[in-house]
């Protein structure tokens, strides 16, 4: 019997619906509707093809299986707005934290744990702020929060946060190691117990001992530019961000400069490649490529980078409402979500504000088709893509 082809959730949180279709054919799998996901949280790939995703509106953990007659798998209430979202190597166990949601300042303390074998969940009051948070498995787990201002990873036992009463008490961290202030964006290389944590010093790594975390040499970004998004590249246990230089005005974004950063944990040695100036948000990890999207006013692109180094260009579609020339990338503008599955060569991109979503042959960058949907993909919507065995859930932490 031939594998079940690769699925594409496409999730326009703005609207509040998410379809989910086979690639590159567009088969409907099936939708949901009224249903608006966390694009900060993101989708979190579990074994088996599965996902799961916050709906901020509802307060409900979503896990959703697309190779099952059914796709919503289970519901868990948790706090929200969802800011990050990471479960143990094993799937089972998972943390939820909350952040700024539509509001200016941070104002949430609360941190969802749950257990997805048992159904027991558990919400506490952590530090008020946007952490960011790493599972770390085996037989006493450990959630790892990553604060700002002031700097920390702040450890707890995941059996300690799961028996906390009703009422949402307040937890003190079982260790601490001090990090930069500014730190923004994590990852986790399970089989090392590695956790990373980005600051603009560099990716700050702490490998687990015990019931705490013992700091090791920090990987310098090797340019005067940071990275702000740390990604585990599950085919060669590497890292993967974009490095983003030039004035940090959000005026001057046209000007701001992107280069590929890659580190290769078992040998150590760092890659720069240019991307070109613009703005480069995610990436996204295809069988043989990475893949990064480029909007400029000059026009956009998707940039794939191979195995060998090698840079393929392809040039992406006009988006109306895109970011122009002084104003911001962020506020009321259009983007792009980009979506790879590590066991296919498939890379889908979406052209926000026109409902559309281009399949692209990593192989070859050309465009095998396109999909249209009945939503306009709001802010460019999110995207994820997985195969029923694809080796995604080796990264466990939100995308």
């Amino acid at each position: 019997m031939p594998a079940a082809p690769p699925v594409l959730f496409v999730s326009d949180h703005v609207d509040g619906s998410v379809h989910v279709l086979t690639v590159p054919d567009g088969a409907v799998v099936g939708r949901l509707t009224g249903r608006h996901l966390s694009e900060h949280a993101g989708f979190l790939a579990l074994p088996g093809g599965r996902v799961a995703c916050v709906d901020d509106r509802r307060g409900e953990l979503l896990v959703l299986d697309p190779f099952a007659e059914q796709l919503i798998e289970r519901t868990v209430p948790v706090a929200v707005p969802a800011e990050h979202l990471a479960c143990d190597p094993s799937g089972r166990r998972l943390a939820v934290t909350t952040g700024l949601g539509e509001n200016m300042e941070p104002w949430s303390d609360l941190l969802t744990v749950l257990d997805l074998d048992t159904g027991e969940a558990a919400r506490v009051r952590t530090r008020v702020g946007e952490p960011g948070v790493t599972v770390l498995g085996g037989s006493d787990p450990l959630v790892v929060l990553r604060h700002r201002e002031p700097g920390a990873l702040a450890v707890h036992r995941f059996a300690d946060l799961l028996a906390a009463p009703p009422g949402c008490p307040s937890v003190t961290p079982h260790a601490l190691l001090p990090l930069p202030d500014d730190g923004h964006g994590d990852a986790q290389a399970p089989g090392s117990e590695h956790v990373f944590a980005a600051t603009s010093k560099g990716v700050h790594r702490a490998r687990r001992n015990g019931d705490a975390l013992t700091a090791e040499t920090v990987i310098p970004w090797g340019s005067p530019a940071r990275g702000w998004y740390l990604r585990l590249d599950t085919r060669r246990q590497a890292l993967w961000t974009t490095l983003r230089g030039g004035d940090p005005n959000p005026l001057c974004w046209p000007e701001w400069t992107n280069q590929a950063w890659h580190h290769d944990l078992e040998t150590g040695r760092t890659l720069l490649t240019d991307l070109g100036p613009g703005l480069v948000f995610r990436l996204a990890l295809a069988r043989r490529h990475t893949a990064f999207t480029r909007v400029h006013p000059d026009g956009d692109e998707l940039v794939l980078l191979g195995a060998d180094t090698t840079v393929r260009r392809s040039p992406l579609p006009a988006m109306d409402g895109a970011p122009r020339l002084g104003g911001t990338p962020w506020e009321g503008v259009q983007r792009r979500a980009v979506a790879a599955s590590p066991g296919s060569d498939w890379v889908a991109v979406t052209r926000g504000g026109h409902g559309e979503v281009h399949i692209v042959d990593a192989g070859t960058g050309d465009e095998v088709t396109r999909l249209r949907l009945t939503t306009p993909l709001h802010h460019g919507g999110h995207l994820t893509l997985r195969g029923c065995d694809d080796g995604a859930d080796g990264d466990p932490v939100g995308r």
